[in-house]
């Protein structure tokens, strides 16, 4: 008589669990991030309508906030298309590292998966699992999930919350500020060896130095500065070890 295997069930409950645990941490900082976003967008220009699709579709919050000033300044849909392109090319590396753990899936899985993945998994998915992919699928696939449902819950709530209350709240309360400082104490805890403290302080850098350049291409270049800091940094220190 054969049994039932429920250890691979069982194992992926409690990664879900335990990942669950870690993304409610970021609650209060993406429900503060989306409420500014939301509130973006519909002072951009956005009826309700269309900033809910876009929070629905796109979620990607650093993506949307460098194309709504486009989008309020009539730029060519190609100048934005292009713009949110290249703010989100990061995820191009983000998902060559994440995607060998989940290989094994159907191709509309993996587009699912890709749909949720955030900044935060790349910072917290490859520390909880770094040994190589083929192990711990089940687990692998439940804290997946388990960092997903918070992150997307809570980004979604702020966001559509941030569009109902855009005509409530005055510029003059600076709530700009205050998404930035939870997006910060969102960011500080994934800084966690010298790769990641240079890739931000090379970006930090140059954003402020590229501030005044139009359709915010000083964005753009600040994110490949820090992405090509970060790396060459990881590659010095894998050589030194």
């Amino acid at each position: 008589m054969n049994l039932p295997n429920t250890a691979a069930p069982s194992l992926e409950k409690t990664a879900f669990l335990e990942a669950l645990r870690v993304g409610s941490q970021t609650i209060p900082g993406l429900l503060a991030w989306g409420l500014v976003t939301g509130m973006a967008m519909v002072q951009s220009g956005l009826s309700l309508w269309q900033a809910l699709l876009m929070t629905f579709t796109v979620y990607a919050g650093s993506a949307q906030l460098a194309v709504l000033p486009l989008i309020a300044a009539a730029v060519p849909a190609s100048i934005i298309f292009l713009t949110a392109v290249l703010v989100n090319l990061r995820f191009v590396i983000f998902s060559a590292v994440l995607a060998p753990h989940f290989s094994h899936l159907r191709w509309y899985q993996r587009l699912i998966c890709g749909y949720f993945h955030v900044d935060m998994m790349m910072g917290v998915f490859p520390r909880r699992f770094p040994g190589p992919a083929h192990e711990n699928r089940q687990e692998k696939l439940g804290y997946f999930v388990g960092l997903a449902v918070p992150t997307w819950t809570s980004w979604q709530v702020g966001s559509v919350a941030g569009m109902l209350l855009a005509s409530q709240i005055p510029p003059s309360w600076g709530i700009g500020f205050a998404g930035t400082l939870a997006l910060l104490t969102i960011t500080i805890p994934l800084i966690k060896n010298w790769a990641a403290v240079s890739g931000v302080v090379v970006a930090g850098v140059v954003a402020v130095l590229a501030i005044s350049w139009p359709y915010r291409l000083g964005l753009v270049v600040a994110i490949f500065a820090g992405i090509a800091a970060a790396m060459l940094v990881d590659h010095y220190t894998e050589e030194q070890e």
